[in-house]
């Protein structure tokens, strides 16, 4: 069973980091990321839900949990929208690996808004993380990556540590299927509101586009979804989380070897620094969760 987990928890970081491969190629044609993106949600929703229903869990929901559920599809909408958008001021590899500090900002966030200590290993993963986004923005002489993009992909990891945060402490009673149904099928809904105001085109154009969407949503969502919910299940979060490291590497790769990315020195060591920083992150939680499962008991 552990190296079953373990498999799935690389297939899940794998398939997520594909997303540059189908994403990029429709950017090129002008394909509208809103149509785009609505597409990849709402046929990821179907497949998840078509799961739900063979596995004949009901999709009841009240009205609390639509609330949260709807709140949770928009931060993911959101992160998805500035992480597409940033894909056009840098190159793939670097933006995939800038989104990946989100570990880092939801310890930053439990610090500010819910007074959680920052241990001194938490300390060092946000040296390590914040040294390595620095590390991706020195060329030559000076700084001089394009500080706009930066932003944009930073408030995309922003909105996805949100989701992280508000699925932590909201206390849904919902399985990770459902809540994975239902967040999908809010964030394509929030796609659609967008698509419609702008009064985008949901026609299809191609049956090659159509499949692209279906292979989209199939790898780079639903495999990654469900690989990381048995994974968490076989070998716990902490090792699939450090096995999440995994995801801006692979895009790192998919962007040098199909899009002709230059694999720089910087490159290399500001993904090393960040995912030494993600991953210091996840040992300092999996300490504090444990020492605080030791004060539960020996208060019982």
């Amino acid at each position: 069973m552990k190296f079953k987990g373990y498999l799935l928890g690389v297939l899940s970081s794998v398939s997520f980091g594909l997303i540059p491969i189908f994403i990029l190629p429709l950017k090129k044609a002008n394909f509208s990321m809103d149509i785009t993106l609505f597409y990849r949600f709402l046929f990821s929703a179907l497949m998840i839900g078509g799961y739900l229903l063979y596995s004949k869990e009901s999709l009841k929901i009240n009205k609390k949990e639509a609330l949260i559920l709807s709140v949770l599809g928009v931060c993911y909408a959101l992160s998805s929208e500035f992480l597409f958008i940033g894909y056009d001021f840098l190159t793939p590899g670097i933006a995939s690996t800038v989104l990946f500090i989100y570990p880092v900002i939801v310890a930053l966030i439990m610090f500010f808004f819910y007074k959680e200590k920052l241990t001194k290993l938490s300390v060092l993963s946000l040296l390590f993380a914040f040294a390595g986004v620095i590390v991706l923005c020195l060329k030559g002489k000076g700084f001089e990556i394009n500080f706009a993009g930066l932003g944009i992909v930073m408030l995309s990891s922003l909105f996805y540590a949100l989701y992280m945060v508000i699925v932590n402490k909201s206390d849904l009673k919902v399985s990770g299927f459902k809540l994975s149904f239902y967040s999908m099928l809010f964030t394509s809904a929030f796609f659609m509101i967008k698509a419609s105001a702008e009064g985008e085109s949901f026609a299809i154009p191609s049956l090659s586009v159509f499949l692209n969407f279906i292979v989209f949503a199939f790898l780079t969502t639903v495999i990654s979804g469900l690989c990381l919910v048995y994974a968490i299940k076989y070998i716990g979060s902490t090792p699939t989380a450090i096995l999440g490291a995994l995801e801006p590497v692979v895009a790192v790769l998919v962007s040098v070897l199909m899009f002709h990315e230059r694999f720089t020195t910087n490159l290399l060591i500001g993904i090393t620094l960040i995912l030494l920083g993600v991953i210091l992150n996840v040992m300092a939680d999996n300490r504090k969760s444990k020492r605080n499962s030791y004060k539960t008991l020996k208060n019982a």
